[in-house]
């Protein structure tokens, strides 16, 4: 008898505390309901190498790729995001951007207060991470994603 591993279906890389419990927690209520599998690192040890999330990404058939403006404080964000671009190149992995509160143009061309926080944390990354990340940015926000701001529309 063999046993099937689940892969996931939906892998999503993100950025912070408001991303996390406002938008994304409505998001994988969602998920649930539909009976979607997807990974998130809530579980995740701080400290892990990775290597652990790649593979994640690898089993998983959708990446969605949350920007909002403190995105690019993280190197891990940035990294898995060059790896998503990698898969997505190879037509392994549908990668959807989702742009909160921040502007596809300011993702793909590292400015406004998205810019301001990746460039600061380039002072102190090596030219070919800053090479692969920028080639990744303008990757994914070129694909058709969504944008999501704080206007609603009326009824």
């Amino acid at each position: 008898m063999t046993t099937r591993v689940m892969q996931h279906q939906v892998f999503i890389n993100f950025r912070g505390e408001e991303i996390r419990y406002g938008f994304l927690s409505h998001l994988v209520a969602a998920f649930v309901l539909q009976g979607i599998y997807f990974f998130i690192d809530k579980d995740e040890q701080k400290g892990k190498d990775l290597t652990h999330l790649f593979k994640r990404i690898e089993e998983s058939q959708i990446a969605l790729a949350i920007f909002s403006g403190k995105y690019a404080q993280s190197k891990w964000c940035l990294n898995e995001l060059a790896k998503m671009k990698e898969l997505a190149e190879k037509n392994n992995l549908k990668v959807i951007p989702i742009f909160y509160k921040v502007k596809a143009n300011d993702v793909r061309n590292q400015t406004g207060e998205f810019g301001r926080y990746f460039w600061n944390l380039a002072r102190a990354s090596s030219g070919e991470e800053i090479k692969k990340w920028k080639e990744a940015l303008e990757f994914v926000s070129h694909k058709m994603g969504l944008t999501l701001c704080d206007n609603r529309y009326p009824m």
